[in-house]
């Protein structure tokens, strides 16, 4: 076990920058803004308002034409404070009680934040969004969509918690989200997307990973990884989820492939690249964290197939390194299946 932590720990490096994102929000879309309520107006009725699942909202941004950034504490995070991005459709009002949207969730990878999507995407700008609610939550620099180990212990972190119980109840009660959803990410989102599916029968309609880690348990190469970024931010990587052998049962309930029984009555899309140098990258580009999710992916769709899966899309386009021009291109790829899950006209 040793062994394996200074391998993660050594291979970290080169991973960090992986998903690395500026913090500003991107600029207004290209449409021109609508009447929506302004930042005063949201904060006056709807900041602070306790959630008797244990969040609430403490201040309230508009960032740009359509988005607005809520701040909300957490019990699941140990009262901390972390950021919300919603991105929000035409004729959107949170005052609105009698109205709720169908809604989009929309996770960061490693080593990014809240503001991934807007800041790296034209998200923003694409006209089928404009009728969905997006929430795109933050998820810790490598939280991992999940409510850690801690050694036992449990307790903060515990982001799987914080999103799929307290800040659905919050959205959904003050913000105007509905219980008609589906969920999508990229790299840790994408496990996270994948893993919120099966973890919560129901929850979702639809889930879509782009370059998602969904075997992690694949192999050792892709165990040392994994525990590499969980050493990030000088962390213990055991406080996640635990020793991949002594708590492997924890590692198999957040593994993707050994979930797949619950994913197959699902529409779900996978897509990655084989992380050699493909047309959207530099010449000379590669990415073995990109081979790696790709054996992994392919496990996954393997898996899938066997026990049944009644609608999975697998677009694994081969040349293509992790990187967000793949990741943009495949948001717009997988729009036509989770609209349709969402029941929407984009």
């Amino acid at each position: 076990m040793k062994k394996r932590l200074c391998g993660a720990v050594a291979a970290l490096g080169a991973l960090l920058v992986l998903g690395a994102l500026p913090a500003q929000a991107s600029p207004p879309g290209a449409h021109p803004p609508r009447s929506a309520p302004t930042t005063a107006a949201l904060t006056a009725d709807t900041a602070a308002t306790p959630s008797p699942r244990g969040a609430e909202v403490v201040a309230v941004n508009r960032v740009a034409d359509r988005q607005v950034d809520l701040s909300v504490r957490s019990a699941a995070l140990g009262g901390r404070t972390v950021k919300v991005r919603l991105l929000t459709p035409d004729g959107w009002n949170p005052h609105d009680r009698h109205r709720h949207w169908p809604t989009f969730w929309l996770l960061h990878g490693c080593c990014g934040d809240y503001t991934s999507w807007t800041a790296r995407t034209d998200v923003a700008d694409i006209d089928g969004l404009r009728d969905v609610l997006v929430v795109m939550p933050e998820a810790g620099w490598n939280g991992w969509y999940s409510d850690w180990w801690n050694h036992g212990r449990g307790g903060d972190p515990a982001w799987e918690t914080f999103h799929t119980v307290e800040l659905r109840h919050l959205l959904e009660r003050d913000w105007g989200a509905g219980s008609n959803r589906v969920v999508a990410g990229l790299s840790m989102g994408g496990q996270g997307a994948l893993l919120y599916a099966a973890r919560h029968p129901g929850m979702f309609k639809a889930t879509a990973a782009y370059s998602g880690s969904a075997h992690p348990l694949l192999n050792d190469e892709s165990v040392d990884r994994i525990m590499g970024f969980f050493a990030g931010q000088g962390n213990d990587p055991l406080r996640v989820w635990g020793d991949p052998v002594a708590q492997r049962a924890i590692w198999q309930a957040h593994d993707p492939f050994h979930l797949a029984q619950r994913l197959k009555s699902l529409p779900v899309y996978l897509s990655c690249g084989d992380g050699t140098t493909g047309p959207l990258d530099p010449p000379g580009s590669t990415s073995a964290l990109e081979a790696d999710f790709n054996r992994q992916n392919h496990a996954l769709a393997a898996e899938l197939e066997r026990v049944g899966a009644r609608h999975l899309t697998t677009h694994f386009y081969g040349p293509g390194t992790h990187t967000w021009a793949y990741w943009q291109r495949e948001l717009h790829a997988s729009l036509p299946m989770l609209l349709g899950a969402l029941g929407t006209d984009g």
